[in-house]
C-alpha cells in the first residue's frame, strides 16, 4: 500500500468538560450528567459523606447545555440545547455548573502531552487540535503485515501521553489532510483511533450525512437535502458544474473537492517547540547484552546528533527522556529532570544513563530514541563553572547500560 505524502491527525477530547468534571466527581461515572448549570447547582457533600446533586427536572431558566456525558447524549441531550428542553428528555440527569478555569488547565495539560510526542500542532480550541505527523519518527514503519502499524502506534502513544497527563481519553482521526481527519475523529468515539487513506473514502466517508463535512452548515445542509443530496457520496457523484450553478463558483467547487476528500491546507503553528528528539529504528532487533557495544554506539550517536540539533536551534533543556520500543511493539519511556538546562552530548548521555537504569531489559529492542524537553533559549543558559586544571577534559562516566 503506498502511504500518503502527509499524515494529519485531528485530536478531539471526549466529552471534554464533562470528563473533567468526572475527575472531580468519579462517583458519577456512567451516569447522565449535563454541564451548564449555575454556581448554585454545584454538588454539596452532606455530613454523612454522601453527595447531593442538582437534577435537570428542577432547573428553571434560559440556560443552555455546555456539554453532556455520553450517557446523557444517549437520552437526546446535546450541546447548545436549552436546559429546559433537556429536562424533558432526561429529567433525572445530574446538572453541574461549568468550571472554565479547570477546563483551561486540562487543555494546557493535554496539549503539552501531545507536543512531547508530535510538536507540530495547530490549536483549534480548548478541546481539539490538528497535528502534523508527517515527520514524526516511526510514523511510516510497517508492523508485521500492517503498513499502517507505525502511524497507529504513534496515535496510541499520543493517547497514552494524554491519559497519563490528564486521566482523560481522546479520539484521533488520521488521514492525508485536515478535512478528512476532522471527520475521522468522530467515527470511533469515544476513545477511538481511526486511520484512513484516500482509498477508504468510498467505504467510510461517502455513506455519511452531508453535515458531517466541517464547512457544511445548517443552511447549506438543508439546501443539499432539498436538492436530493443526502450523503457525502451524493455530492461526490454530482456534476461539478451543477454544484457551481446551485452554490456559486467558490462554494460549489469546494463542495466537489471536499466530497472527494481533497484538502491542501497545512497545519499552522506559531508556537515554540516543546522538545527536540532523535530516534532510530534498527534493521534487526538488538539484544541488551549481546549487542551492548552496538547499542552504546547508537546511543552515543543519537546524543551527539541531538546536541547538534539543539545547538543549531539555539536551545537547551532541563528534561532528558528516552524512548525504547521492544519486540511486540511495547514502548517504554523514562524521563530525568535536571536542576539546570543542558545541551552538550556528554551531559545528555549522562542523563540518558540514569534513565536507562530504570528500565527492565527482558526483550529485544526494535527502536531507541532520546529527547530533550523543558526547553529554554541558549541565551538563558549560564556559562559552566570552571573547575580543576585548565584545559583538562573530564573523563566520561562509565555507564552500566549501553
Amino acid at each position: 500500500m503506498p502511504l500518503p505524502d502527509r499524515w494529519i491527525a485531528h485530536l478531539d477530547m471526549d466529552a471534554f468538560y464533562a470528563s473533567v468534571e468526572l475527575l472531580r466527581y468519579p462517583q458519577l461515572k456512567g451516569e447522565a450528567v449535563v454541564i451548564g448549570g449555575r454556581r448554585a447547582d454545584a454538588p454539596r457533600q452532606l455530613e454523612d459523606g454522601s453527595w447531593q446533586y442538582a437534577r435537570l427536572r428542577h432547573y428553571t431558566g434560559r440556560g443552555v447545555v455546555t456539554t453532556s456525558t455520553y450517557a446523557a447524549r444517549d437520552l437526546g441531550v446535546f450541546s447548545a440545547m436549552g436546559l429546559m428542553k433537556a429536562a424533558l428528555r432526561a429529567p433525572d440527569a445530574v446538572l453541574l455548573p461549568a468550571d472554565f478555569d479547570s477546563y483551561r488547565k486540562y487543555s494546557r495539560l493535554f496539549k503539552a502531552a501531545v507536543a512531547e510526542v508530535a510538536p507540530v500542532i495547530e490549536d483549534r480550541g480548548i478541546d481539539e487540535i490538528y497535528i502534523d505527523l508527517t515527520d514524526v519518527p516511526g510514523v511510516r514503519d510497517a508492523v508485521g503485515h500492517d503498513p499502517l502499524g507505525g502511524v497507529k502506534a504513534v496515535a496510541r502513544e499520543i493517547k497514552n501521553s494524554v491519559w497519563r497527563a490528564t486521566g482523560l481519553t481522546c479520539s484521533i482521526g488520521i488521514t492525508p489532510n485536515k478535512l478528512l481527519s476532522k471527520i475521522a475523529s468522530e467515527l470511533d468515539k469515544p476513545d477511538g483511533i481511526t486511520v484512513l487513506t484516500l482509498d477508504d473514502i468510498p467505504g467510510r466517508i461517502w455513506p455519511l450525512a452531508v453535515r458531517k463535512i466541517n464547512g457544511i452548515g445548517p443552511k447549506a445542509g438543508d439546501k443539499l437535502v432539498k436538492l436530493g443530496l443526502h450523503t457525502v457520496g451524493d455530492i461526490a457523484a454530482a456534476d461539478p458544474a451543477w454544484l457551481v450553478a446551485q452554490f456559486g463558483q467558490s462554494y460549489g467547487e469546494w463542495l466537489h473537492n471536499a466530497a472527494h476528500g481533497r484538502d491542501a491546507r497545512p497545519v499552522v503553528t506559531h508556537s515554540e517547540p516543546v522538545s527536540v528528539s532523535r530516534e532510530t529504528t534498527f534493521e534487526r532487533d538488538l539484544h541488551a547484552v549481546n549487542d551492548k557495544a552496538l547499542l552504546g554506539q547508537i546511543m552515543d550517536e543519537l546524543c551527539e546528533r541531538l546536541s547538534q540539533d539543539l545547538a543549531r536551534k539555539r536551545y537547551a533543556g532541563k528534561t532528558v527522556g528516552i524512548k525504547l520500543r521492544f519486540e511486540g511493539f511495547v514502548t517504554v519511556t523514562r524521563d530525568h529532570t535536571l536542576k539546570a538546562p543542558i545541551a552538550s552530548a556528554a551531559d545528555i548521555r549522562r542523563a540518558v544513563g540514569l534513565c536507562l537504569k530504570r528500565v527492565k531489559f527482558d526483550k529485544r529492542l526494535r527502536l531507541m530514541g532520546v529527547r530533550v524537553g523543558n526547553l529554554v533559549h541558549a541565551s538563558e543558559v549560564p556559562p559552566p563553572a570552571t573547575a580543576g586544571v585548565r584545559g583538562e577534559t573530564p573523563p566520561r562516566e562509565n555507564l552500566s547500560l549501553f
